[in-house]
């Protein structure tokens, strides 16, 4: 008889990991709030975009191993992938792991394994949810097992990287941490690093502060080069050539479910100590705001109309989770700019803001703005001389795109000292 795995949280994580665990052999049920999931989940269907989780979700669902539900089954493993958002004053909000380990509660059995992927602060495991289970009369690591394995996978790469990557798995026990780990022998490729649960917890947070951090010295560097007239982009190429380097790319801001909220998870519990990490988040958080007096001071016509390309916090995936460029419509839109707004990988119902087609969001357009690294804005050359758009500035962001043309005037942030020489002038197109 197959084992019975039960997923809570069918989102960016949730999802991935069930048609992977279905595909080899498990028996999963999908649990979720929100019954348009569920629904697309028994269909066969997605709800969310991934390279290959399209083609991998009908086949473990015509297969018979993978279905979706409100509520959660009997199983003989509990995995818990549920979103841990912050709240207004970045400390984090654990209402939905404890709303998701309250439900499994009354479906428990002795010998279940119960793994939280959800990134949480250190300490969690201990102080939060081991007591959750206890209060309802359970022996956490002897009666039930209970081990932390936060996810550690690339948007774009999760069906690959959640076989191929390293795992942690850290239990509140040793034999809770061996139970989660025969757990994941039967999905995992890569090597599976046993630890303690605040050991787990801490170093997927201090993955992404790595980052986070790197990424502001990049940041800093570019508002440093602009006061100097210096290349910050062939600066970081250069000094990326010594072998013990590698500074991080700049860009309009840190987004995402991950980079952006994690390093809060740390400075919470040692706001004294984490004077780094929390500068590291002002900087990157003043991004928006950069790239908004740029456009104000280069395009002082407020009623000029700007073409925004890309809402989400990465390339090529239709995810807009703290994306730094929906500020930075907010900030161009409340100077009173005019905004075209076109990202082909997201729906309209996941913004607020009216989504544009290509042509009528570079129709009458000054200004050009990539905010996202998608594929279908490196080739952006092409269609703006399709369109005649002579003299018409692009401020690129994401230094992605490839402009070769005389008549486009491209600005990235390597070259931001080229924007003073010429003024721009609203366009208008026939």
């Amino acid at each position: 008889m197959n084992k019975k795995l039960c997923v809570i949280g069918l989102g960016y994580i949730g999802l991935p990991t069930s048609a992977i665990f279905a595909n080899s052999g498990w028996e999963v049920t999908g649990v979720d709030i929100n019954p348009t999931a569920v629904e697309k989940l028994n269909n066969g269907e997605i709800h969310i975009e991934e390279v290959g989780l399209g083609e991998l979700v009908k086949t473990v669902v015509d297969k018979g191993n993978l279905k979706a539900s409100m509520a959660p089954v009997n199983a003989d493993c509990y995995i818990i992938t549920v979103p841990t958002p912050h709240n207004i004053d970045n400390t984090v909000n654990l209402n939905h792991v404890i709303d998701a380990v309250k439900s499994i509660t009354p479906y428990l059995r002795k010998g279940n394994v119960v793994i939280v992927e959800s990134t949480i602060p250190p300490k969690t495991m201990d102080e939060v949810v081991s007591p959750l289970f206890e209060k309802v009369g359970w022996s956490v690591g002897e009666d039930i097992y209970l081990a932390h394995c936060p996810e550690r996978v690339l948007p774009g790469r999760i069906l690959i990287e959640l076989v191929e990557n390293t795992r942690i798995v850290g239990g509140v026990n040793q034999v809770s941490t061996k139970k989660a780990v025969e757990v994941y022998k039967s999905i995992v490729t890569g090597e599976i690093l046993t630890t303690s649960a605040i050991s787990a917890e801490m170093s997927k947070l201090m993955e992404n502060t790595y980052r986070d951090v790197n990424i502001a010295l990049a940041n800093e560097l570019v508002k440093i080069s602009k006061k100097l007239d210096v290349d910050a982009l062939e600066v970081i190429e250069l000094a990326n050539y010594h072998p013990r380097v590698n500074i991080h790319q700049p860009g309009p801001g840190v987004g995402g479910h991950c980079l952006a909220v994690d390093p809060y998870f740390i400075i919470e519990k040692a706001p004294e100590e984490s004077k780094l990490i929390k500068m590291a988040r002002e900087i990157n958080n003043s991004m928006p705001l950069f790239v908004k007096d740029l456009i104000k001071e280069f395009l002082p016509d407020t009623n000029s109309k700007i073409t925004i390309l890309g809402l989400t916090y990465k390339g090529n995936i239709d995810d807009v989770r703290e994306s730094p460029a929906l500020e930075i419509v907010n900030l161009l839109e409340n100077e009173g700019y005019r905004l075209g707004i076109y990202d082909p990988h997201i729906k309209q119902e996941q913004i607020n803001y009216y989504l544009s087609t290509f042509e009528e969001a570079v129709k009458g357009t000054s200004c050009v703005l990539v905010l996202t690294d998608h594929n279908e804005f490196r080739s952006l050359e092409k269609e703006l001389v399709n369109y005649n758009m002579k003299d018409v500035l692009v401020l690129d962001t994401k230094n992605c795109v490839a402009v070769y043309n005389d008549n486009i005037r491209y600005i990235n942030f390597g070259n931001l000292s080229e924007l003073k020489k010429k003024e721009v002038t609203p366009l208008i197109l026939n």
